[in-house]
């Protein structure tokens, strides 16, 4: 079971939620993938993948295309989407600068 950073784009009329994750892969760049959080059994968070894997040289551009996927996936909503930038995982060993927000980590398995 790993942790991983998300950033929410939208909450659904359910209470569900469009997240996008964005994690850096070094030299490659930034990679973004799209989930829908839910409360599953025992009010534990389950994730489910809504796309594959977008990458990119920089951050933004990673992020960029990932809100485009995600406006195409849910057009009636696109609207009113949260635009980029989103939450970037600096990594385990990267310190987080006092100032920063609070990052949101789930569990996925």
């Amino acid at each position: 079971m790993g942790r991983m950073n998300v950033d929410s784009m939208i909450t659904f009329s359910d209470g569900s939620q469009l997240l996008l994750s964005t994690r850096f892969v070094g030299e490659g760049g930034f990679t973004c993938q799209l989930y829908v959080s839910s409360l599953g059994g025992q009010g534990k968070e389950e994730l489910r993948v809504v796309s594959n894997y977008f990458e990119a040289p920089t951050c933004r551009q990673a992020q960029d295309i990932a809100y485009s996927h995600a406006r195409r996936l849910y057009p009636d909503l696109a609207g009113r989407m949260k635009e980029p930038p989103y939450l970037i995982w600096p990594g385990l060993e990267t310190p987080v600068p006092s100032d920063q927000p609070k990052r949101r980590f789930v569990q996925r398995g």
